[in-house]
């Protein structure tokens, strides 16, 4: 009986033992999984979460601090929001602190903002919450320097300041800054380029805003224009007087190429010509060298006589003569006219034209001394030599006839 009793009391203490140890296991998983901080923070702050959210945000691997932070942050702003609201833009990649941060300042300023609409706002990729203050408080965006041209050929260089409010209803699909410093930029180019004169925007800035505005440049982005400001205007280029001047080079250009091009034609022309000189002048000198062959032919066939070639030498002297004649009165004439440039001419004729000396060598000859020169006689060509051989032989049988007389 006894030994039963032992036995069943050992039994019972294993079994506590183990619920025992079930009990601090169960226990360690939930302080683990449960943050019970948070829980008691929410429950404090009138933002109740369940224990069985908190569980799931931490299965999801949510950030369950952050989450819960920001729920209690928009419960006591006095937005009716949920914790899975939250949840859903955190696993969507949204900025969940932004948003609320978006909400609380709409709620304060009195602007109709939904949570809906935040969300979209913030997964488009636009900071909410910057959108929202510049609602509050416009934003004013410096546009870089523009360059225009005014009909008389100046250019400006304008600088604007453009004050923004941000339109909450156009944040998704309204452009941004980029389309209005373009928008702007293009409204200024079009005032300043359809002015007379450049003078007329430097008196009256005020041209290119009122023009500007009145355009609606607005439209489709995701701001309202409330005003356009003039900032600074400077004074730029002579743009026409660079057009004309590059206008006038480039026409210069052209007139030297076609100018050249009819330069080359010309020297192409002119050696032409000389090549056909240089041809005529080779037939030429081919005929006169007939000349002399008929010549020879003719004394010896009889058909002129010595006398007649002699008179021809007579006539050809006779024109030689007045020939040089004629250029020693014209040598006279330029030598009054133009003494200097008679003078060069005199030195050019005896450079060119040196006598047929040969300078002697250094030892002395017979009539001649060292230093002086011996005149050289150039032998006669064969036609020539016959022509002596004639007129020798004809003025022989000439003596001879006088002789005998």
């Amino acid at each position: 009986m006894l030994l039963c009793n032992f036995e069943l009391s050992t039994g019972w203490i294993v079994g506590i033992s183990i619920v025992a140890v079930l009990l601090v296991v169960a226990i360690v998983v939930i302080l683990i999984m449960v943050p019970f901080k948070l829980w008691f923070r929410a429950l404090v702050s009138s933002a109740h979460i369940s224990m069985l959210k908190l569980i799931g945000m931490k299965l999801r691997k949510n950030d369950c601090q952050l989450i819960t932070l920001n729920y209690i942050t928009a419960r006591k702003a006095g937005l009716k929001i949920t914790v899975s609201e939250l949840e859903t833009h955190y696993m969507a990649g949204g900025d969940v602190e932004n948003v609320v941060k978006a909400l609380v300042a709409a709620f304060s300023a009195n602007i109709d903002l939904t949570v809906q609409k935040a969300k979209a706002i913030d997964l488009a990729g636009r900071d909410i919450y910057e959108a929202v203050k510049n609602t509050v408080v416009p934003k004013v965006i410096e546009t870089p320097e523009i360059a225009a041209v005014a009909k008389d050929g100046i250019e400006l260089i304008v600088r604007a300041k453009v004050t923004v409010i941000s339109n909450m209803l156009m944040q998704v699909s309204g452009a941004g800054e980029e389309t209005i410093i373009a928008r702007v930029g293009e409204g200024i180019v079009t005032t300043v380029g359809s002015t007379e004169s450049h003078k007329m925007i430097l008196e009256s800035p005020e041209l290119i805003s009122s023009t500007v505005l009145e355009k609606g440049l607005d439209r489709g982005t995701a701001y309202y224009i409330a005003s356009l400001d003039i900032a600074d205007i400077d004074v730029g280029r002579n743009i026409d007087a660079e057009l004309n001047i590059a206008k006038a080079e480039a026409e210069k250009r052209i007139a030297q190429s076609k100018a050249e091009e009819r330069r080359s034609m010309a020297i192409a022309a002119e050696n032409e010509m000389k090549a056909r000189v240089q041809e005529m002048r080779a037939e030429v000198i081919k005929a006169e060298a007939e000349v002399p062959k008929a010549l020879a032919k003719a004394l010896t066939t009889g058909k002129i006589s010595v006398n007649d070639y002699y008179e021809m030498q007579n006539i050809q002297a006779d024109t030689a003569m007045r020939t040089s004649l004629s250029k020693v009165e014209e040598e006279k004439v330029e030598r009054l006219t133009s003494p200097s440039s008679f003078a060069k001419q005199q030195q050019q004729k005896s450079q060119a034209n040196q006598p047929p000396f040969i300078p002697s060598s250094g030892t002395k000859n017979s009539g001649t001394t060292s230093g002086q020169s011996t005149f050289n006689p150039q032998p006669l060509s064969p036609l020539a030599a016959r022509f002596a051989s004639l007129a020798a032989s004809q003025k022989k049988g000439t003596d001879d006839n006088n002789d005998k007389k």
